[in-house]
């Protein structure tokens, strides 16, 4: 660790391929959960609760529940994050996939034995080790010369977009007993955490050390607070950065509610909610890799979240309307679309609005800001799902209205950015 070295082209390239599997087997157990945990709340409520419990209770633990996972890695991200620069990215990044299975073997025997609490630890812990983030993204800078980091990061956006696919889809059919007797609500995060165990052992065979210097530098539990206050000192940013918030959640409304929108409206089962999950993920990869690249120099940055936001906030709301599923099928193109442009043309507009030297700050203060957007949003939906199943959604496209709002009418008309 901490040598200064240069690692050879196929060591490189061995490396960056682990990299990958390690986003995406990551972005793989994230979607799985899609289709289970609505679920087990509103399809199998005996699970966890006695005969007679409250709804609005199971709504509000519900709530709790999807908060965990965001709510840890808020802190982790950025602990494991300084800790690599410290120690190195392999050792760190063997710790976190180590945490991350623990968590999936003990949210697995949580639903086998009907436990709660141990669903809770099983998300929490997770949630922290998934702040692994963090180190993929430094061992990828670490491996990446100046012309190919813009191509390997894209690698790494690949593989957060192939994971939404699979993990969805994998999730509603592995928890499907009508598929095969072997199938439960519990074997999608034994085939998730034995996928895990593999990544482990090839961290440790086959990957090496890219952390070229050590960093010395105080560890800080408290650096996803301060990323958000300094948000908001920064004159030239703060409204951007409050587009950013006000995006992450209304986008994470809908991620975290239309599942359970389409159980209590529509009866779908686990492998439904997978399918049609995993459909929006073909169209996120879709229009990250050819329609952004279409549009890539060819428009103004500034311009296209002018449009993209509005059309995310519209394509929200109408989800409310179909009467029959299929009909799903067509209207949710938008919202994939919609927000695949959306999020890299903002973050393209922070970058070329912040000096080179400020760059990494920047965003990590976008992250945080990310992070707390996603906490915040199962909390609150928990609470407006005891009034109306479709308050989550209808809240959502209102936040994304006026993060549109603030972006068109603050934000670009301001002289500062022009």
């Amino acid at each position: 660790m901490g040598k200064n070295r240069q690692l050879d082209e196929k060591t490189a390239k061995r490396s960056i391929g682990i990299i990958f599997l390690t986003v995406l087997i990551d972005m793989i157990g994230i979607g799985i959960i899609i289709p289970i945990l609505p679920a087990l709340f509103f399809k199998d409520t005996n699970l966890f609760f006695p005969p007679g419990t409250s709804e609005d209770y199971i709504k509000l633990i519900y709530g709790f529940l999807i908060a965990a996972y965001p709510f840890m890695q808020f802190f982790g991200a950025p602990i494991l994050g300084a800790l690599s620069d410290k120690h190195g990215r392999k050792p760190l990044l063997q710790l976190a996939l180590w945490g991350t299975f623990i968590g999936y073997i003990l949210l697995a025997y949580g639903i086998v034995s009907q436990n709660l609490i141990l669903v809770f630890i099983g998300r929490l812990l997770p949630g922290f080790t998934g702040g692994n983030v963090a180190i993929v993204y430094s061992a990828m800078a670490d491996i990446s010369s100046a012309k190919d980091k813009a191509k390997n990061f894209g690698l790494v956006g690949a593989a957060f977009g192939l994971g939404f696919i699979i993990g969805p889809a994998l999730g509603g059919i592995l928890a499907d007993d009508t598929i095969s007797p072997w199938f439960h609500n519990y074997t999608p995060f034994i085939v998730t955490a034995s996928l895990t165990l593999i990544n482990i052992a090839l961290v440790y065979r086959r990957f090496p050390e890219t952390l070229k210097e050590q960093k010395e530098g105080r560890v800080n539990a408290l650096t996803g607070f301060i990323n958000i206050k300094r948000a908001f000192e920064i004159p030239n940013l703060r409204s951007l950065f409050v587009v950013i918030l006000l995006h992450a959640v209304g986008f994470s409304f809908f991620t975290n509610f239309f599942a359970v929108y389409l159980y209590e409206v529509f009866d779908f089962t686990q492998k439904d909610v997978g399918y049609l999950f995993g459909y929006i993920g073909l169209w996120l990869v879709f229009t990250q890799g050819f329609i952004v690249r279409q549009l890539s120099g060819s428009v103004s940055p500034r311009k296209v979240p002018q449009v993209s936001l509005l059309v995310l906030s519209a394509a929200i709301l109408l989800i409310l309307l179909p009467q029959k599923a299929s009909t799903y099928y067509w209207i949710i193109i938008l919202i994939p679309v919609a927000q695949s442009i959306s999020n890299p043309y903002i973050t393209t507009i922070l970058s070329e609005a912040t000096s080179p030297s400020q760059q990494g700050e920047m965003l990590g203060i976008k992250q945080s800001l990310f992070s707390l957007g996603t906490v915040v949003t199962p909390v609150i939906g928990g609470w407006l799902i005891t009034l109306d199943i479709s308050y989550p959604i209808i809240v959502g496209s209102i936040v994304i209205f006026m993060a549109w709002m603030i972006f068109v009418f603050v934000f670009n008309k301001s002289e500062k950015y022009k």
